[in-house]
């Protein structure tokens, strides 16, 4: 009888443990892009100096829109939010230029997203954009 209470017990042990292992606490979990709605602030060095940007994003469903401000100038945006992945496009005018720069982001928590952005098709910068306080 001992026996098979110390079985059950191994038993129940290894099922709790492998559902530990396949559902992390959420903490460990990737951040949800959807819930990036409000301003944002970054400065990075790039080809034409520091640059300084406030992002607004606003998110409904899978889709990202928004306006940028940088030291050279706003642009609305446009893009999508996908579990922790978020994309847009800005379209600045640069010197009387109109310039497309892409971006790519993971979120990485509540208060912190990693960009890439590709300006014109040339390459670009690696940042970290932070929630405003």
């Amino acid at each position: 009888m001992n026996t098979i209470r110390i079985w059950a017990a191994l038993a129940a042990t290894a099922v709790f443990a492998t559902a530990a292992v396949a559902h992390p606490p959420i903490a460990m979990q990737a951040a949800d892009a959807s819930g990036i709605s409000g301003t944002w602030n970054a400065a990075f060095d790039s080809q034409v100096g520091k640059q300084t940007y406030t992002y607004t994003f606003k998110v409904e469903g899978g889709k990202l829109t928004g306006h940028s401000k940088s030291n050279l100038g706003e642009s609305d945006l446009a893009g999508t939010v996908d579990k922790d992945k978020v994309t847009f496009v800005e379209n600045l005018d640069y010197q009387g230029q109109k310039l497309a720069i892409a971006y790519t982001g993971q979120v990485v928590s509540a208060n912190e997203i990693k960009f890439k952005r590709d300006v014109g098709g040339q390459g670009g910068e690696e940042f970290s954009a932070t929630r405003a306080k």
